[in-house]
């Protein structure tokens, strides 16, 4: 897995490499510039010869920058670095960059040239360069860019040139991805050490285009001597763990899954809940809901088996139907409740109950979750953590905060979540985040905007409860299933396209994610 730092850990590291271990930060720099060069060279094909404007802070940050436009000279750019304070101002190994510089200026004038700016207005008379390296802000950014620091924000971003952010897109926070303000909108960041975690949440993703990593020779026992937590799901950490079948298995021995789910209004959830279980690879699934819905859904399905259960007189599952559902709970590995099953107050109460007294591994979703926002320390009371799968909406109801409040700090909300209610949970969005309860917060990297549509939610769950009934650890079921269902989606909008994506859709595309995944 990748892992992504916050930039109070990344300090942290550059802190231990420098005092601890006795590397020079000049060297860090050094390596820090060189390395973005090199990764720049990649996506600029040919890079001699090309015109480079590099915009410097007055920190570290322009201290790379300032390295970075000795190698692009190097290897025939011509360059000016506009350096957004006075000379006087850069302090420590940036300064030393920057007297070198201004050494290399006095031999280099026709291709070196630096610009002391103290208002941006001097570069909207810049001819448009061919590249512009964006070096104003590190990763321990926050708050808003003012100054000549947002005079040149603006003009990078109303720039139609290719754009590299050194560490991080300046305007960026780099632990949440908030952009309290304006923020350069990267073509490529090159992230110093490891990538940072505000470039994959929040407003952040959207600044930092394509994000690759460079080697500034941070030793590697400083980063696993640390408690980072948060990591970047990849497909070959997914391939390694999917459940592999025995070549004596049989349908009651590769998992069984009880769903409760479903209302007269909500016909379709339980229908795409159940068949999600079976799509990746549970061997029997047994849906219960109320007898309206189960003579629609029987039509529908041949491999689920659907079980009537008595009805309110509004169409949902009633207290009449307990001794029902006890006896399907002890037939399954695992439980889901809750997709489309209504708030109807006897229903409600008929699931407390169930969530109160179910011990076996246990995915809750929508209404589920409704009912624990007035009892969440039930799930404390569990011998295992259950899985929830919540929206921004439906977490901020559990936790009793706005929504809009998770959504700007959505790893903290997950993190926080997961050990208040002790359990896992899927925070799902942009990207979706499951954390686990004194443990790590894994980030997913499948997915699309065309995923944010009606019924997805219940595909994700089914697919969660599938895996664990397989076998799988539950938060590896958890985050694996987030993953391919993310990956279906892609899958879905490549023949499709984003706009067009429906619920079914990423369901039909399942197998061709297992498909993918197991070839790793």
């Amino acid at each position: 897995m990748q892992l992504l730092a916050t930039a109070g850990e990344m300090q942290k590291f550059d802190r231990t490499a420098i005092s601890k271990l006795g590397i020079p930060g000049l060297i860090l720099m050094e390596n820090a510039g060189r390395a973005f060069v090199d990764e720049l060279s990649r996506h600029v094909i040919p890079l001699g010869g090309k015109h480079v404007v590099v915009v410097c802070g007055k920190g570290n940050n322009g201290g790379d920058g300032f390295v970075i436009a000795r190698h692009l000279l190097n290897r025939g750019c011509s360059v000016i670095v506009a350096l957004l304070c006075k000379r006087n101002n850069v302090r420590d190994d940036a300064r030393t960059n920057l007297d070198i510089l201004f050494k290399m200026a006095r031999k280099e004038k026709n291709a070196l040239r630096i610009m002391e700016l103290v208002s941006a207005r001097p570069l909207s008379r810049l001819d448009c360069p061919d590249i512009i390296v964006d070096a104003i802000f590190g990763t321990g950014f926050k708050g808003k860019a003012s100054g000549n620091s947002l005079g040149a924000i603006r003009w990078i971003n109303q720039s139609k040139t290719f754009i590299a952010s050194v560490d991080i897109s300046s305007g960026v926070n780099g632990s949440t991805g908030i952009v309290d303000g304006e923020a350069v909108n990267a073509s490529l960041t090159v992230a110093m050490g490891l990538a940072k975690v505000g470039q994959f949440v929040g407003a952040g993703r959207e600044h930092s285009g394509k994000v690759s990593v460079a080697d500034i020779s941070i030793p590697r026992t400083v980063v696993s001597e640390s408690s980072v937590q948060v990591l970047r799901v990849m497909s070959e950490d997914i391939g390694q763990i999917l459940p592999k079948r025995a070549l004596t298995a049989h349908k009651y021995s590769v998992g069984k899954v009880f769903v409760l789910a479903g209302s007269r209004r909500f016909v379709g959830a339980p229908f795409m809940c159940a068949q999600a279980a079976m799509r990746v690879g549970a061997g029997a699934v047994m849906l219960g809901t109320p007898k309206s819905v189960q003579q629609i859904i029987a039509r529908k399905v041949t491999e689920v088996i659907t079980v009537p259960l008595d009805e309110t007189p509004e169409g949902t599952i009633s207290q009449a139907s307990y001794e029902a559902i006890q006896e399907r709970v002890e037939w399954a590995d695992v439980v889901a409740i809750g997709p489309g099953l209504s708030r109807q107050d006897e229903t409600l109460t008929l699931v407390l109950q169930l969530m109160t007294e179910i011990q076996k591994p246990l995915v809750l979703d929508a209404d589920a979750l409704f009912v624990l926002a007035n009892a969440p320390s039930i799930l404390k009371r569990r011998d295992e953590p259950a899985i929830l799968t919540p929206h921004t909406g439906e977490l901020g109801t559990l936790l009793r905060k706005s929504s809009k409040s998770i959504e700007m700090e959505r790893i903290e909300a997950s993190r926080a979540s997961a050990a208040t209610l002790g359990s896992i949970v899927c925070l799902k969005g942009a990207p979706t985040l499951t954390s686990v309860p004194k443990g790590s917060t894994f980030l997913n990297s499948t997915g699309n905007p065309g995923m944010a549509t009606i019924g997805s939610g219940d595909v994700l769950t089914g697919m969660i409860a599938g895996l664990r009934a397989q076998g799988m650890r539950d938060q590896e079921s958890a985050y694996a299933g987030v993953f391919v269902h993310g990956l279906a989606g892609d899958i879905a909008a490549s023949r499709l396209g984003e706009r067009s994506i429906m619920a079914l859709d990423i369901l039909d595309c399942i197998p061709n994610a297992l498909r993918m995944l197991e070839r790793k």
